[in-house]
């Protein structure tokens, strides 16, 4: 897994609120880069518009200083039909929420995260994701 290209982030972003895009449920994670750790929250159990209110909630919940979406791939790297459908939730949640997105190549997040012990495999792998975000970081 690694972020798609290195981020230029502006130092005064430390809050980020990362989501592990799927099909039926999106996994949230709350991270700090000063710790450069992530806490998962409540997966998203909803679709479509629902699931973009419910993402929307949760940035007026955290206030963030921006975002930071999974995008999966196949692992030889090729895009598949969810790498679409990840990239345009976090462009419509963008244009909602009038926040930058960054986007994070997520694959094996999943096995990560029930590697190591995420109760919530898709919380779990929304706090891979967004630490390892947070590492990519200066």
């Amino acid at each position: 897994m690694s972020v798609t290209a290195t981020p230029d982030v502006p130092r005064h972003f430390t809050t980020f609120l990362a989501f592990d895009y799927g099909a039926r449920r999106t996994g949230v994670a709350v991270g700090n880069r000063l710790l450069r750790t992530a806490t998962p929250q409540p997966t998203i159990r909803a679709e479509g518009r629902a699931r973009l209110d419910a993402a929307e909630q949760r940035v007026r919940e955290w206030q963030p200083h921006a975002l930071v979406v999974g995008v999966p791939f196949h692992p030889d790297g090729a895009p598949h039909e969810n790498t679409e459908r990840a990239r345009r939730f976090g462009r419509q949640l963008a244009a909602r929420v009038k926040l930058a997105v960054y986007e994070v190549d997520e694959r094996y997040s999943t096995t990560e995260a029930l590697a190591g012990g995420a109760a919530d495999a898709d919380a779990g792998a929304a706090c891979v994701i967004l630490e390892q975000f947070l590492r990519s970081l200066e």
